[in-house]
Formats: structure tokens, C-alpha cells, sequence
């Protein structure tokens, strides 16, 4: 018998346009149902409507919720109800963690017992006592993550509904949120909703699948494209260091142009701190970072434009680095009439151009909240690439994105490296890994080469 239904939702955007349409989902006590399907389909739509809390800009035009055999209305009736039985962590869980409070705060939020709160986090591979009072900003993307799950863990509810809860996890702590849902499955009370793009974390956990369709996988031939001599960007007796932790002690990295290189790590290890610092945003304690020989301050308000045209970053977080008051289109243009010093007019056709070239073409008038994910992560690469950089500092740039799109961007990438681009990319994910150059691993204060194929690696001290 079914505790949640979901029958012929259909949800529409301001034009009367259908996102999702007549989509159904039915999910017995102690079920996992998954939801697939390629990046902006509809998939995390479906769980804001049932939940009643679409994003602005989009409206349940039909479809009927029951819990437990009772109709759950739209409006108040629908707020008490998620209050009371469902534990929600979305695509954007940093986002959603209020920046004021302590990690367990925000988990006693949902069990205000102390040792509940310890061992929910304990059980998610976090140290509650070392991160028991930092604030989020002090979390990396993975930690963050696994924070907003242990608050919707702590209250035991008997719904759980997670938005990609895999993405920017180490393979340990993604063994840990497994083991986590499964012991969900076992207790023959709660439903639990996953969207996610890992196909294998989706077949080992759920029950059934609601599908949205899958996306033609697109193959692009690989230009073996060389390396040059001399570096294009490179660091030496980098040390980097967060909330008195030592992160980073004198690593050294040159990347050259064409050559793509990963950086592998668990999570919190430092990885997006590294590239933060690279990038100007995070003030290392030492070390001196270079582009085409010249130092590059270490503050991003202290470099030219020239510098700041060259070397460009993808956050991991999309929903926090675009303006949300700014439509897609106006976003991407203003970084080319910046940093490229074109008209108005030339910017808005580049802006066209390059959401064409991530596969977004239309989406120039939208707003970030209207976008998925997946999306966003996207917009947030186009906007990078109409700076027209020497190097690209991308912080797990594939991570909410299905399979076939996520290959299609790196494809694109590879395509760009051809021309000279070189990328430096964090990732989680080792098959990503495989396609690079070289790959770095950051772990217990160093930066070290797990492969290189091309050349001698710069060893990091």
C-alpha cells in the first residue's frame, strides 16, 4: 500500500509552458524511489511541487498529493504537513544552512537532543567535535552537504526527500550516506524521494525509478593536443590554511597551456579552499602564485584586468555565484563588455552564443532560480568562458549534471584546450580523473601526482 501519491502533476512557467506533465509517483513505507533523468528535465521540480514550495516564476497547474491516505492541500496545510513529517536537503545545501549559526545548531533544529545531534553527524563521517562550532562558510561543499543531511537525518522523519545528495562527496563519506538511507529502508515506516545523476548509487538504494527520460550521449573525438614548455600558471611554496588548520603546506603545481588536471581529495581536505586561493578569494599565508611567468596578487581586487580576464573561476556552489536579481543572458554579457572591452551589442550575441555552446540556447531571460542545478553549473561555465581565459579554475563544474551532459562539457572543454586553454579542475569523481592530463591529489598537507603521462611532474614539498 502506497503512503505517498503523487498523481498527474503538471507544473507551468510564467509563459504557460510545461516543465513537468503529468507525472505520477507512488512510494510504500520503507521504500527508496528514485528520480532520474537528464540535468533540466524537471526532476527537482517534481520534488518542489509536491512539496508546494515552488520556486517563483512556477505554478502546480494540476496533480493531486496524499500522505498516509489524506489529500494534502496547497498552501497551509501543505506547510504543516513538511513541518511535521518531511526532512528535506536540496540541490544547494550550502545555500540553504544559515550562515549565522554553528554546525549543531543547525542539526539540533532537527533533534534538539545533544547526543542525537553528535551521532548524527558521527554517522555521516563528520567530526562533531572539531566542526561542532563552525559556521558553514567554514565547511567545504562536501561537509556542508553532509551537515543539511544529518539535520534531516536527526528528526527521523518519515519523509526524506534529498536533491543529488551525492554531489561533491569522496567515495568514503558517499559509502557512509548509503549506508545512512539504507538503514531507512530497514525500518518498514518511511519513504524516502532521490533525485541523482550517479547510476550507481541510484541502483544499490532504490526500489523503483521514476525516469524523465534520458539524453543522446554525444561522443567527441580527443585531440591530443601537447604541452607546452613553459607554464601557463603555477604556484610555488604555496601554504594555505583555514580556521587554523594548515591545508596546504609549500605545494608547488605548474599547469601548462592545452593540458587539463584534476585534483582528487576526500572532502574537506581542501581542495575548493586551494582553488579559492588560486583564484584571489581565499588569502594564502605563503607562497606565490604565477600567470605566464608574472606573479598574480594574492587578493583578486588587487589584479588588473588583464589578470583577472586570464585567469577565471567556476565555484562549486551556482546557486550562491550568480545574481540572483540578474537574468542569465545580462550575466554572461556583462563579463564580456568587462573583461573583453566589447559593445553592449557584441556582448549579448556572445552571451547567446555561449549558452548555445553548453547546450542552454533560449535561456538568456531567465533568472538563476528558474534554472536547475545542473543548469546553473552551466551558465556559471558560460559566463567564465566569456572572459575568453588563458585558465579556467573549475570547482567540480560537472557534479549536478546527468551523464550524457556532463560528457558533453568536458568534450567542450577539450574542445577549448585545443585553442590553448588549460584547466584545472577539482572532482570528486576519478573517471574524470582518467580524462586529464595529470592528476594531483591534495591529502594530509600536500599535493601530490597520482599519474603523469606527459612529462616529470613539480612535486609538491
Amino acid at each position: 500500500m502506497s503512503v505517498l501519491e503523487v498523481d498527474g502533476m503538471t507544473v507551468l512557467d510564467r509563459r504557460g509552458r510545461a516543465v513537468i506533465s503529468d507525472v505520477s509517483l507512488h512510494a510504500a513505507a520503507g521504500e527508496v524511489v528514485a528520480v532520474v533523468g537528464p540535468s533540466g528535465s524537471g526532476k527537482s521540480t517534481l520534488l518542489h511541487a509536491l512539496l508546494d514550495a515552488l520556486p517563483a516564476g512556477l505554478r502546480r497547474a494540476s496533480g493531486t498529493v496524499r500522505w498516509a491516505g489524506r489529500t494534502v492541500a496547497p498552501g497551509s496545510a501543505a506547510r504543516r504537513w513538511r513541518r511535521t513529517v518531511a526532512g528535506i536537503v536540496g540541490q544547494d545545501p550550502a545555500a540553504a544552512l544559515n550562515p549565522v549559526q554553528r554546525v549543531h545548531s543547525l542539526v539540533a533544529e532537527g533533534a534538539p537532543d545533544a547526543q542525537l545531534v553528535q551521532r548524527a553527524l558521527d554517522d555521516l563521517g563528520l567530526d562533531s567535535a572539531r566542526l561542532w562550532r563552525r559556521r558553514p562558510h567554514q565547511l567545504s561543499g562536501g561537509q556542508a552537504q553532509r551537515v543539511a543531511l544529518a539535520r534531516a537525518l536527526a528528526g527521523d522523519p518519515e519523509l526524506l526527500v534529498l536533491d543529488e545528495p551525492t554531489t561533491g562527496l569522496d567515495p568514503d563519506a558517499l559509502e557512509l550516506v548509503v549506508r545512512a538511507i539504507a538503514n531507512r529502508r530497514a525500518d518498514g515506516r518511511s519513504v524516502t524521494l532521490v533525485v541523482s545523476h550517479d547510476r550507481e548509487f541510484v541502483s544499490r538504494l532504490s526500489d523503483r525509478v521514476v525516469s524523465f527520460g534520458e539524453a543522446t550521449r554525444r561522443t567527441a573525438d580527443r585531440t591530443n593536443v601537447g604541452r607546452s614548455t613553459a607554464p601557463v600558471f603555477s604556484a610555488s611554496q604555496l601554504t594555505i590554511s583555514q580556521g587554523g588548520t594548515t591545508l596546504l603546506d609549500s605545494g608547488a603545481f605548474e599547469l601548462h597551456r592545452h593540458e587539463l588536471v584534476a585534483v582528487l581529495g576526500p572532502s574537506g581536505c581542501g581542495k575548493s579552499t586551494m582553488l579559492r586561493a588560486l583564484a584571489g578569494l581565499h588569502v594564502p599565508d605563503s607562497g606565490e602564485v604565477r600567470w605566464l611567468g608574472e606573479p598574480l596578487p594574492a587578493q583578486v581586487e588587487h589584479r588588473s584586468r588583464s589578470q583577472l580576464r586570464a585567469v577565471q573561476f567556476i565555484a562549486q556552489d551556482p546557486a550562491n555565484a550568480l545574481n540572483p536579481a540578474h537574468r542569465v543572458g545580462s550575466t554572461i554579457a556583462r563579463t564580456a563588455q568587462l573583461l573583453r572591452d566589447v559593445s553592449p551589442a557584441d556582448a549579448r550575441k556572445r552571451a547567446d552564443d555561449l549558452l548555445r555552446l553548453v547546450g542552454l540556447e533560449g535561456a538568456a531571460k531567465r533568472f538563476p532560480r528558474e534554472l536547475s542545478g545542473g543548469q546553473r553549473q552551466r551558465v556559471s561555465l558560460a559566463r567564465a568562458l566569456a572572459a575568453e581565459p588563458d585558465v579556467l579554475l573549475a570547482d567540480e563544474i560537472t557534479s549536478a549534471l546527468d551523464d550524457a551532459t556532463a560528457h558533453d562539457v568536458l568534450d567542450l572543454l577539450d574542445r577549448l584546450r585545443t585553442g590553448g586553454l588549460a584547466v584545472l579542475l577539482v572532482t570528486h569523481d576519478r573517471t574524470i580523473g582518467d580524462r586529464a592530463d595529470r592528476t594531483l591529489r591534495l591529502h594530509q598537507r600536500g599535493l601530490a601526482p597520482i599519474s603523469s603521462d606527459r612529462s616529470e611532474e613539480t612535486r609538491a614539498r
